[in-house]
């Protein structure tokens, strides 16, 4: 078992842009390849069990992907993971056949997930063309396109940490916070830039139902970031803002459309309309999704209803009762006081400004 698997070794020996962030935030403990096996967290059980799926085939990543084995941003490193498990499939192959067999892994991986298209396509595109110069140079591209998505997460780590900046100015010190879902890098990041400001607020989780993501994997990394944090049940936080004197209310994004229309976990909409009745400012981190002009371009992922008539796998209605599960909602902008990123706070009405602010690109993985 290679040091990068389970320790907190850097691939180039230099400090990690993952440093000091939570056990699940860190590299090799969301999606790792090492030869002929891609190891993913399972974050449908954790953190009371700590195991990891392991996959041997990039049909069985993209299998993971689709099943919720890893969540937020989880689903772009373990994809691009299985297309280093893709290139080793058929190294032994002309490289004709290996450039057909990574394009082939490549349709896969991007179809895992209908929602976040765009974004698997990004990361995807990388990896395909890592290996393709890799085969081109006769070098293993199994390694090479590990090494691109490592790249890859250094770069989206460090922007998410910039993003974090202006986040944690917008947050008072000695408030509360109030989250949706998991923000998988921006929960880490802005935690760690408030502990290095010296700045310290409590934290409310809705579990975020089914799979209970806010309860399971955002406040197992707030705690264990050393902040104050309760989780409460999905139809609570109307009356927690008012109760317990919310100051703001945060998210990351699936998608964040041109037109400032929010893609996020289903229950963001209706938090952010109690948010708004309540007159706290809702903030959304991430980047403009070039891809996404209009919110018309989103497709919603609708998953199988089965899974809201149970919670943690047991069952909670009679036989016969019907489900119904929109992976996702869709906040409009007039909901959202800023969209923070890595150029600075934009309107949700104004986000084309983003690239003329210095942004790095719309639509570059950031959550």
């Amino acid at each position: 078992m290679s040091c990068i698997r389970r320790s907190g070794c850097s691939a180039d020996g230099a400090d990690r842009p993952d440093r000091d962030l939570a056990f699940m935030l860190r590299y090799e403990n969301i999606a790792w390849y090492d030869q002929g096996a891609v190891s993913i967290l399972d974050r449908r059980i954790y953190p009371r069990k700590v195991e990891f799926v392991v996959c041997h085939s990039h049909e069985e990543v993209a299998r993971a992907i689709t099943d919720m084995v890893t969540q937020s941003a989880g689903p772009f490193t373990a994809a691009g993971m299985g297309m280093a498990l893709a290139a080793w499939e058929c190294r032994n192959e002309n490289q004709q056949a290996q450039e057909r067999c990574i394009d082939q892994a490549a349709a896969r991986m991007i179809a895992a997930r209908p929602t976040t298209r765009l974004r698997m396509e990004q990361i995807v595109g990388l990896c395909v063309a890592a290996g393709r110069t890799a085969m081109r140079r006769g070098e293993p591209a199994d390694e090479a396109i590990r090494q691109e998505v490592i790249a890859f997460n250094d770069r989206r780590y460090r922007r998410v940490a910039r993003i974090a900046d202006y986040l944690v100015d917008l947050l008072p010190d000695r408030g509360t916070v109030m989250t949706q879902c998991f923000g998988e890098t921006i929960v880490g990041m802005m935690l760690r830039e408030s502990k290095a400001r010296g700045k310290t607020f409590r934290v409310f989780c809705p579990e975020t139902r089914p799979y209970f993501q806010g309860a399971r994997l955002t406040a197992t990394v707030v705690h264990e970031m050393g902040f104050d944090v309760t989780v409460i049940t999905d139809n609570m936080p109307a009356y927690v803002m008012k109760q317990e004197k919310v100051d703001v209310f945060t998210s990351a994004a699936d998608a964040i459309c041109l037109d400032g229309h929010i893609v996020n976990k289903v229950g963001t909409y209706q938090i952010a309309i109690a948010a708004h009745h309540h007159g706290i400012p809702y903030f959304v981190t991430g980047a403009p999704d070039i891809g996404h002009a209009t919110v018309d371009t989103v497709h919603i992922e609708m998953r199988d209803p089965s899974f809201v008539l149970q919670a943690m796998g047991v069952p909670t209605t009679t036989d016969g009762v019907k489900g119904y599960y929109p992976s996702f909602d869709i906040t409009p902008p007039h909901l959202v006081d800023g969209v923070v990123t890595d150029a600075g706070i934009l309107s949700p009405w104004d986000l084309h400004r983003y690239v003329e602010l210095g942004g790095e690109g719309t639509g570059e993985l950031v959550v």
